[in-house]
């Protein structure tokens, strides 16, 4: 027992030692294994702060040197304005001009904070808050749902770097987006994300996008087309109001939500625009406008040089001729292109000093931007006889003189009548008005090929011209808008004219880059004598012959139709005192139409454009009228192709003051020498 005691007591005593050194040991070990930890993750973070300080190191050494940096310029506008300062259409890289965030309704710059970056004013370019919120919601999702992209970010990665979508890529973005909020203001940086973001259909900035979605500036959207606009930015091909409104409207509805909570609008603002969604404008036409603004662009560069800022251009187009002439010609070809067989046209309207007032270079913009007014060359048939008969006018012929309509055999090349037919003797006048090839065939190897060029060129023409027996028919190709600025001599009173479309050039500050200056044309081309008879000859193709559908009554008109071999182009090209018209038609391909003449489609094409555009003019006469009658206002047109006979007029036409016709023994000999007639 003692010894149990013994063993008990010796085992009582030390046994708290040794309780007590175990558990001091077991605190030693505890604090030392925190000690350590806590060592570990400050090593582990520095170390993960030295990692990240060389990734961002690397990828910042990929970038342009900061001291260096500057934001890009935004490539320059060019608004092209129409004679009454409205808008045809922006061209450049841009689509829309530069605004300032002061121009804007305040609700715009806000639906874009609210949709894209609600915390855009509180962050320094990059948002820790806003990616964990974006992350913590794609994990939520299982998916990206959300950026964690700054309007900062997103301007750095449009102004400095491609669309790429790597790490490497989002690293750069964040550092260049630190270095925009430390230069620019937070309204700088809003300004230029607004004027550099992409919109979809090649539209660059909010300017850029209202114009083309909506038709109007974007000083003037509602609420809701800011919405819209604000919402497209997220995925412009697929949220784009054109083409899926109902996912447009959807996501307009959402950035409307966000700017009511951030108390960006009142509840009645939003109220009203998510009762009156936007609705987007649909193109109006065939799009000819844009004709015209492509004939701006091809000649712009003649006149400013390069471009650096955003410019201005005036110009002469008429948009309510140009109205006109696009629905004369696509009511047209819709109405009988398919029975004719034939799918273009081309219209061009000048005033006769030149300036361009109406230009249509093709049936649909949108489905072909080839310009058929400006580019394309076609055999002008017929409609280049007046520069034959100029020739022999100003050679001492007169539209009384007479020539003999009969077979012609010009080393083996016999040109026909459009109807087969040949009637005899015939004044210069009557064959033109009747147009027979016969005679104009003739007359240009008895004035020599040679000198017919010379007479198309000084008038304008500036295509290649072959000085040959054939060129009577109007075979060497020209284009719609250099045969119509030829006539314009015939209408202003004998000066050539070079036609124009740009009056005026200034920067969007108001700086003049150019001004047209007054004159510029040709100077003159034809005496007074020679003009007075070539016009009292074409005003008889209104009288007579080929154009009688085309008159408008009470207005003096003169002209010419054009008719080429096979009936593969068919020409109209017509004037008055104060304006010049002329129309093509035909296919790309030169497949043959189906007897589509001057004397008909394009006839009634010129017809119905004049119809309108002279509605509440005052006729005026033209150039040497006082030598003929004007055509009284109850005078019947002559239907679709019909071609009467010379010398045969019909009831109620009124004929040219008669006078004694001519043919002397020099012409007699010339034509049995020449012709073995």
């Amino acid at each position: 027992m003692a010894q149990k005691r013994s063993s008990q007591g010796g085992g009582g005593s030390p046994s708290p030692r040794r309780t007590t050194r175990p558990k001091k040991a077991k605190r030693k070990r505890g604090g030392s294994f925190l000690r350590k930890l806590v060592y570990s993750g400050v090593v582990l973070c520095l170390w993960g702060i030295i990692a990240v300080g060389a990734i961002v190191a690397y990828y910042a050494a990929q970038l342009p040197p900061i001291d260096q940096l500057t934001v890009p310029k935004r490539p320059p506008n060019i608004a092209i304005m129409a004679s009454d300062g409205s808008l045809i259409a922006n061209r450049g890289e841009t689509g829309g001009q530069t605004v300032a965030l002061k121009e804007l309704p305040p609700y715009l710059p806000k639906a874009f904070v609210a949709i894209e970056d609600r915390r855009f004013y509180d962050h320094f370019g990059v948002d820790p808050m806003g990616i964990a919120r974006a992350v913590f919601r794609n994990l939520h999702r299982g998916g990206v749902s959300q950026g964690g992209s700054t309007l900062t970010q997103q301007l750095a990665k449009n102004l400095f770097l491609t669309q790429e979508r790597t790490a490497s890529r989002k690293i750069q973005e964040a550092i260049l987006a630190l270095w925009l909020e430390r230069n620019y203001t937070k309204d700088q940086i809003l300004e230029l994300y607004l004027n550099r973001v992409y919109f979809g259909a090649g539209a660059y900035g909010v300017e850029a996008a209202a114009q083309r979605y909506y038709g109007k500036s974007a000083r003037n959207v509602s609420l809701s087309e800011a919405a819209v606009l604000a919402g497209l930015v997220q995925a412009p091909s697929r949220l784009a109001p054109n083409r899926n409104p109902a996912a447009a409207q959807a996501r307009a509805e959402l950035v409307i939500a966000a700017m009511n909570d951030l108390g960006f609008i009142t509840p009645g603002m939003t109220k009203t625009a998510l009762g009156a969604p936007a609705q987007p404008v649909r193109p109006k036409g065939a799009g000819s406008m844009n004709y015209a603004a492509d004939y701006v662009m091809d000649v712009l560069d003649d006149f400013v040089g390069t471009i650096e800022s955003d410019i201005v251009v005036s110009t002469t187009i008429d948009p309510s001729m140009q109205a006109a002439a696009e629905r004369a010609l696509v009511d047209e070809l819709n109405a009988k292109g398919q029975k004719f067989n034939v799918s273009q046209g081309a219209f061009v309207a000048l005033q006769p000093d030149g300036a361009l007032k109406a230009l249509v270079g093709g049936r649909d913009y949108e489905a072909s931007q080839f310009n058929r007014a400006t580019a394309a060359r076609r055999q002008p048939g017929s409609s280049f006889k007046p520069f034959i008969y100029l020739t022999a006018v100003e050679q001492g012929r007169t539209p009384n003189d007479v020539r003999d309509d009969s077979p012609v055999n010009y080393k083996g090349w016999t040109p026909e009548n459009y109807d087969r037919k040949f009637r005899g003797p015939v004044t210069l006048r009557d064959a033109l008005a009747l147009s027979l090839n016969t005679i104009a065939v003739k007359l240009n190897l008895e004035v020599g090929p040679k000198a017919v060029v010379q007479t198309a060129q000084r008038l304008g023409i500036t295509s290649p011209l072959q000085a040959n027996p054939s060129l009577a028919l109007g075979t060497s190709e020209v284009t719609p808008l250099e045969l119509v600025s030829a006539y314009a001599a015939f209408a202003n009173g004998g000066t050539g004219v070079i036609p124009y479309v740009i009056t005026q050039v200034k920067t969007t500050g108001g700086k003049v880059v150019y001004k047209r200056p007054a004159g510029g044309g040709l100077g003159r081309v034809m005496d007074p004598g020679a003009l007075a008879m070539m016009n009292e000859m074409m005003h008889n193709t209104f009288v007579i012959g080929t154009a009688r559908r085309a008159q408008v009554p009470g207005w003096v008109m003169a002209g010419k139709t054009g008719t080429t071999n096979d009936y593969k182009d068919a020409w109209f090209v017509g004037f008055t005192g104060s304006l010049v018209a002329g129309v093509w038609l035909g296919n790309d391909d030169g497949t043959l139409t189906k007897r589509v003449t001057g004397g008909n489609l394009p006839t009634e094409v010129w017809h119905n454009f004049m119809n309108v555009v002279l509605k509440d003019q005052k006729p005026v006469p033209l150039p040497g009228s006082e030598y003929f009658r004007q055509i009284p206002a109850d005078t019947p047109v002559a239907s679709a192709g019909e071609v009467p006979d010379a010398g045969v007029p019909e009831s109620g036409w009124i004929q040219p003051q008669p006078q004694p016709a001519r043919t002397t023994s020099r012409d007699k000999n010339f034509f049995e020498k020449l012709f073995g007639l």
